[in-house]
């Protein structure tokens, strides 16, 4: 035997249930969504790829103990929307932050940046490589790019690769930029930095172009670390091309041999490429790395001097001579001086 309730007794009955779920539903979701796991605020990195969705990043956040809810975590970026404004990258977060702080973390774009210096005098392999080994870009791709012809159209760079205009100074890239957008970032530090309307009125009245204004200076930046010396070396480098005598710089030869090992040999002298400045006249068809500013400066303001060589002292400084005489006086002396025996 069973009681049988009025229809109105029922509705009653399920009316006053689903206000408690609601209630209990809510007050959960409220309490979820407004505290935090815990008062650590020891920083976890999280990442967010490209494609992820927002229940793996909420069950990410949930694993990583940042949220009490996957659910709820994502209930909240729903009643934000914010749902589709979550952005690729890693983020810098903590066990003590709110839901909500989260949240607007990870839509934010504020994204953990990984510094890297790029020194002067850098080919572009070489800051491909170096990148790589930062896990900022893959080799490979980055060099591809910089040769890439539409790419160079587009960035108005009056070359037909990207070597020497890659400025050599310390970024900051999150771990997803692409090889494109960082190769952008460089070209755009190139811009700031170079062609500034005093620098482009300097070039202008050099009466050289701004490709081989770069391409002087990074053989300017590979001869010489010292800054003293920097205009020294441009002035034996201006004072042989008005002469129409061949630069002769090794580093240009270093630059035309596939898999140099380190060593420069006598038959290496006589390659055949239009980089080697021992066999073929003027200035090579472009840059042989990245120079700095202070090289930059220095091909565009070379010191006034009469001399047409120099020679390695082997301690980062250079002998200057006028003369082949005395230019071969300052090898016999600092390179093929022998070794004395105890």
């Amino acid at each position: 035997m069973y009681i049988k309730l009025p229809i109105k007794s029922i509705l009653l009955y399920l009316f006053i249930g689903s206000l408690l779920f609601i209630w209990g539903t809510g007050g959960l979701f409220y309490y979820q969504s407004s505290h935090s796991v815990s008062e650590n605020t020891e920083p976890v990195i999280v990442n967010i790829p490209p494609g992820a969705t927002l229940k793996q990043i909420s069950h990410d956040l949930k694993d990583r103990s940042l949220i009490r809810s996957a659910s709820a975590f994502r209930l909240l970026a729903n009643i934000r929307k914010k749902q589709t404004h979550i952005q690729v990258g890693e983020y810098e977060l903590n066990q003590a932050m709110l839901p909500i702080e989260i949240l607007l973390a990870i839509t934010s774009g504020k994204t953990v940046l990984h510094p890297v210096t790029i020194p002067e005098g850098y080919r572009i392999t070489e800051i491909a490589q170096l990148l790589e080994e930062k896990d900022l870009a893959n080799r490979e791709n980055f060099i591809q790019e910089g040769r890439d012809a539409e790419l160079i159209n587009t960035l108005n760079i009056p070359s037909g690769s990207l070597e020497g205009y890659l400025f050599p100074e310390t970024y900051h890239f999150n771990r997803h930029a692409s090889e494109r957008k960082i190769i952008r970032t460089m070209i755009d530090t190139f811009k700031q930095r170079v062609l500034t309307p005093d620098m482009l009125n300097k070039i202008k009245n050099s009466k050289m172009s701004l490709h081989e204004t770069i391409t002087l200076a990074s053989l300017i930046e590979k001869e010489t670390g010292k800054d003293e010396e920097r205009k020294h070396i441009s002035s034996v480098f201006h004072n042989r091309l008005r002469k129409k005598m061949h630069l002769q710089t090794d580093p240009t030869v270093i630059y035309a041999i596939q898999g140099f090992d380190g060593n420069i040999r006598k038959k290496d002298l006589s390659i055949d490429s239009p980089y080697n400045t021992y066999r073929y006249g003027g200035l090579p068809p472009g840059p042989i790395a990245s120079p700095g500013l202070k090289s930059i400066i220095a091909a565009l303001n070379p010191i006034k001097s009469n001399h047409l060589y120099f020679v390695s002292r082997k301690d980062g400084s250079h002998h200057f001579s006028s003369s082949l005489k005395e230019h071969n006086r300052a090898v016999r002396k600092y390179q093929l001086r022998k070794v004395k025996r105890r």
